[in-house]
């Protein structure tokens, strides 16, 4: 039981599984199983002093919890997924009431439907066994082609917009999904837009968060009869740091072996400017603690101004775009829980700037930036944040598509600022 605990407090998203850490609740749910006789003794009476798990599992609050086991399980996960698209960030008691509620629908579904299906006399018949299982695997193809037809059809203009606001991808993944390199890929694929013929090039490079800025880079540089040219990767920064990623659960390498060829593809292009834009890595430092904070930052300080000096050296001048800020929910799923609740997106979906921006790493950032010959550092924040709050809608548009990619329809309005800022 302690392993099985263990598991339920340690495991998360983050780390490598299946893996080693598979093994907590195997080995503890194994050994609940092997324990299960330790209380029997051979006069067919349980030894009360013996204390284990099939002890505890014997008491009749749990033995009343086991007869509604399959129940309980088939209810638990809708119950809770539901409440927290109504709820986020559920509290303790509202925690409570989701397995109250699962309790009591998994008591009223054994009674009135598991258990007449399991005693029906007529089920013993072997032809009329398959009635019940053709009926209720029916029910459910309709329920989930009923369910998929309502999410999908069946939602208002405003949800709708919301829909598709988040889904719209950037103007360079529009063209080509490929320009954003998925995380197997190590040899770069450069995309140009705008006129080939073109003297001007304008090359952005880096992750996620700078193919979000291609929308209004490319608007910005159609006005001003500039060409850009895209070097793209998943979860792959133009700074030389090398990372775990995540969902390959592994050092990611061919981020490292893609970066370099990048860069040096870039320095032969001879382009006007480089616009670099990165996931902060403020967003992954802030939940580590103190001393490994540090060290992350400076690792990362050191990759920056690695990548900058070499086209610094190189004579190719850079702009280094601030990261978005990073919001304390998905934007889109927040904007739509309050209009279904009949309230205004602000303040529910807005974050504190403090959280939201993260101003001292934005200073340090600055800090490398403008240390470097030929670089210049480009701060949009306060198009997203006041002085104290980041927010989500502006000017009645979608911000972000999730918690920190910028929405396309909003990015377009920013071909203005940026244009100020580059050219």
């Amino acid at each position: 039981l302690a392993l099985i605990a263990t598991a339920y407090r340690l495991l998360n998203e983050d780390l490598p599984f299946p893996g080693w850490y598979a093994l907590l609740p195997v080995a503890g749910t194994v050994l609940v199983l092997l324990s299960g006789g330790c209380g029997e003794q051979t006069n067919g009476r349980t030894d009360r002093h013996v204390l284990g798990p099939a002890t505890a599992l014997s008491l009749p609050p749990l033995q009343w919890i086991g007869t509604l086991s399959y129940s309980l399980y088939l209810w638990h996960w809708p119950v809770i997924v539901y409440a927290g698209m109504l709820t986020p960030d559920l509290t303790v008691p509202q925690r409570l009431g989701c397995g109250v509620l699962a309790l009591a629908l998994s008591v009223l579904t054994y009674h009135l439907i598991e258990n007449p299906a399991r005693r029906g006399a007529w089920l013993t018949v072997g032809a009329r066994a398959l009635a019940p299982a053709l009926a209720l695997t029916g029910a459910g193809v309709a329920v989930a082609y009923a369910n998929a037809h309502l999410a999908t059809r069946n939602i208002g203009p405003e949800q709708r917009g919301i829909e598709q606001a988040a889904e719209r991808p950037s103007i360079a993944r529009a063209v080509d999904k490929n320009c954003l390199a998925d995380f197997q890929t190590v040899t770069p694929k450069p995309c140009m837009f705008g006129p080939a013929d073109a003297t001007r090039t304008i090359v952005l490079f880096g992750d996620s968060h700078a193919d979000h800025w291609s929308t209004p880079l490319i608007e910005a540089a159609r006005r001003n009869d500039t060409k850009v040219v895209t070097y793209l990767k998943s979860s792959c920064r133009a700074s030389r740091l090398s990372t775990f990623n995540t969902v390959l659960k592994r050092d990611y390498t061919e981020c490292d072996a893609w970066r370099e060829q990048a860069i040096s593809e870039i320095i032969r292009r001879k382009p006007r400017l480089v616009v670099i834009s990165e996931f902060s890595i403020g967003n992954l430092t802030r939940d580590l603690p103190a001393a490994e904070r540090t060290a992350e930052v400076a690792r990362w300080q050191a990759g920056l101004r690695s990548t900058l000096q070499a086209f610094s050296r190189a004579g190719v001048e850079t702009a280094v775009i601030r990261d978005t800020p990073i919001n304390a929910s998905f934007a889109g799923s927040c904007v739509a829980r309050t209009l279904w609740w009949r309230e205004a997106p602000s303040p529910h979906c807005d974050t504190p700037r403090a959280e939201a921006a993260n101003d001292s790493t934005a200073a340090t950032e600055r800090a490398v930036v403008t240390s470097v010959p030929d670089t210049r550092y480009i701060d949009l924040t306060n198009q997203f944040c006041g002085p104290t709050t980041c927010h989500v809608v502006i000017s009645g548009k979608l911000a972000f598509r999730d918690r920190h990619h910028l929405a396309t329809g909003f990015a377009e309005t920013l071909a203005g600022p940026l244009e100020r800022a580059l050219f």
